[in-house]
């Protein structure tokens, strides 16, 4: 090659590298007059069979440090907004609205330093110039440098963080103000709540903290005062001696290296009866799926599972991104430990339920796969920038392919209200999606009919002699085997359903702790093979097109199951899991928008995963 060749070629590549990429999902700008409004929605109607409900609770706003670092401008209002149906404002300039909107939801800004960079307003790059500027007149040598400064942050001693706590109650009054105003009995919960953001050695141990009602402390309590759990219940026991109803909900286990569910507590001493009651009084709930990953099961923990390994991200959340322990960092694991403990000591700390939510900093919940838009501007704020197409980085850095678009949390309540809703969390009559609306109903009882579903009012039938998902099923001398009754349906905007599992763990005479997954109901004409397992129900997707047919599964699936292997002197757990055909995943719809390949994987298969019904055996019956 010629000296001039050269350099012309170094010349193009340098024009190239300061070019915007064309990026068709910043498209339209928001238009502020033109915004669509908050959707009527009519109120629902009180039920003694519940009726479900979907939120969101676990959503950030521009009162979060990382959010507000991140170039996020948007506040609680516009968050309640979003959940409700309105659209809003994306720090990328374009509206983003939910298709169907939330009956209820969180903002959930982290408790530690909040509202304090909104004031003091440190010199970052999304300061000089917003997300969206950067993303429609930049090159990518320009965004990569723009990511990587804001990457590496900022000393918060060295912008000034003196007077920070009278900030965080004026942020904290502004968030209480929002809830009060969007919370719309019948019709809209919005709960007060915050972030607890402890990361011992960049480990995760963060919890939401949600309150029952507007009775709450004048300022959050933060991981600043303290990092260990235990503190953050003794804060929270405080609050309750002063009449306040809260409780506690973990997320991103999966980051946590396995200290989330430890078999140990925080210190490294050993685990007593009186640390598991506290906890589980506590946190009754834990989030399995969100935007950073599944925290449910991980294949090198459940290796017969051929499912297990949807949505992984096992890295720690520091800039290292060092690998996370799997044990001690998945809901399935933690459930099996639980039970290894009652065995052996006579207590169990993790007799959790769970649900979903999607940890979006955007006020926004980004849990549609054709509607993503992403959990911090500057990392995954638009198609181009999660794909890497304008920055000179890595699609598996974060905010790039590996994260993605779960979840939703689902709850079985009488009525729409604070309190319904606060309790029927509380009795764990919940479940997670990884986004899309499936309904899911799970019972567990003695001497159910095999004609269960026909009959005109089932619900009431599987209530009188069993329990319902969250529920502790108490033995009955001499019935047997218990039925499982579950029913699903599919969501009307996402996939049809592939089959029906039940999970089961129970814990053998030595105390060791074993699992199984049980296909149940599945849709077309495949059968079991002798190891119990289920032919793939096919895949649809065109990847070149991002579309998909329901042509395959089922709208609807239900089955009465009864465990062949029912040992009534073994402690076990039981709980459904429903898994979509594949569908498109939102890289595969943002690959398609940019033309661009699609990066693996193309599809996924959604699901939903309920809350589990325990048994114990006579001796440990009532909790065990």
């Amino acid at each position: 090659m010629t000296d001039r060749r050269i350099a012309i070629t170094i010349m193009l590549q340098f024009v190239l590298a300061c070019s915007p990429v064309e990026d068709p999902s910043l498209l339209p700008e928001f238009d502020a007059e033109k915004k669509a409004p908050i959707p009527p929605k009519p109120a629902t109607q009180y039920n003694t069979q519940r009726n479900l409900y979907w939120g969101d609770l676990h959503v950030h706003t521009s009162l979060s440090t990382d959010a507000w670092t991140m170039g996020v401008r948007a506040t609680p209002d516009d968050a309640y907004r979003f959940f409700r149906g309105g659209e809003i404002e994306h720090a990328g300039g374009y509206g983003v609205k939910l298709k169907r909107p939330l009956d209820f939801g969180a903002v959930t800004d982290h408790s530690e330093y909040l509202g304090l960079l909104r004031v003091i307003q440190p010199d970052l790059p999304l300061k000089k110039r917003s997300f969206s500027e950067r993303m429609r007149n930049d090159g990518k040598l320009r965004n990569s440098i723009a990511f990587l400064q804001t990457g590496l942050g900022f000393d918060l001693n060295d912008v000034g963080v003196a007077g920070w706590e009278n900030h965080s109650r004026d942020a904290w009054r502004e968030t209480i103000d929002a809830a009060q105003r969007h919370n719309l009995p019948g019709e809209f919960t919005a709960f007060i709540a915050y972030e607890w953001s402890s990361a011992p050695e960049k480990r995760n141990l963060h919890r939401n903290v949600i309150y029952r009602d507007a009775n709450v402390p004048e300022i959050p309590y933060s991981s600043l005062n303290s990092s260990d759990p235990r503190d953050l219940w003794v804060e929270l026991q405080r609050q309750r001696d002063r009449g306040m109803r809260v409780f506690a909900i973990p997320h991103n286990g999966n980051a946590s290296d396995g200290i989330m569910y430890d078999s140990v507590v925080f210190d490294g001493s050993p685990m007593n009866a009186a640390y598991a009651a506290t906890r589980m009084q506590n946190e009754p709930l834990s989030e399995i799926y969100q935007v950073k990953g599944s925290s449910e099961s991980h294949p090198q923990l459940s290796p017969e599972d051929e499912f297990a390994a949807f949505e992984i991200v096992d890295t720690q959340l520091s800039q290292a991104a060092d690998i996370s322990q799997p044990a001690g960092s998945y809901a399935r694991d933690a459930l099996r430990t639980g039970m290894e403990m009652s065995h052996s000591e006579g207590f169990n700390p993790y007799r959790f339920g769970v649900i979903g939510s999607s940890d979006g900093h955007n006020a926004t919940s980004p849990v549609e796969e054709d509607n993503y838009h992403g959990k911090l501007p500057i990392l995954d704020g638009s198609a181009a920038t999660r794909l890497r197409e304008n920055m000179y980085l890595s699609r598996e850095t974060p905010g790039g392919t590996r994260w993605g678009s779960g979840g939703l949390a689902a709850v079985w309540a009488q009525e729409n209200t604070r309190a319904s809703l606060f309790d029927a969390m509380r009795r764990k009559e919940t479940y997670a999606t990884s986004g899309p609306r499936i309904t899911v109903r799970f019972f567990g009882g003695w001497d159910y009919p095999q004609q269960l579903f026909t009959t005109d009012d089932w619900i009431s039938v599987a209530e009188k002699t069993g329990v319902p998902m969250g529920g502790d099923l108490e033995p009955k001398p001499g019935a047997g085997a218990p039925t499982f009754a579950v029913w699903a349906i599919r969501d009307p905007d996402s996939g049809n359903l592939d089959r029906i599992q039940i999970i089961k763990g129970w814990v053998d005479s030595q105390g060791k702790s074993h699992e199984q997954v049980h296909n149940v109901a599945w849709s077309g004409n495949r059968s079991l093979d002798a190891r119990g397992k289920l032919p793939p129900v096919g895949n649809t997707v065109d990847l070149v097109a991002a579309t998909y047919s329901n042509t395959i599964g089922a709208n609807q699936l239900s089955t009465l199951w009864s465990d062949p292997e029912f040992d009534a002197e073994q402690e076990a757990f039981y709980y459904a899991r429903v898994i979509e055909i594949p569908t498109p995943r939102w890289s595969t719809y943002d690959a398609q928008k940019l033309g661009v390949d699609v990066p693996e994987p193309g599809s996924i298969q959604e699901r939903a995963v309920t809350s589990a019904i325990w048994y114990s055996p006579p001796a440990k019956a009532g909790g065990g």
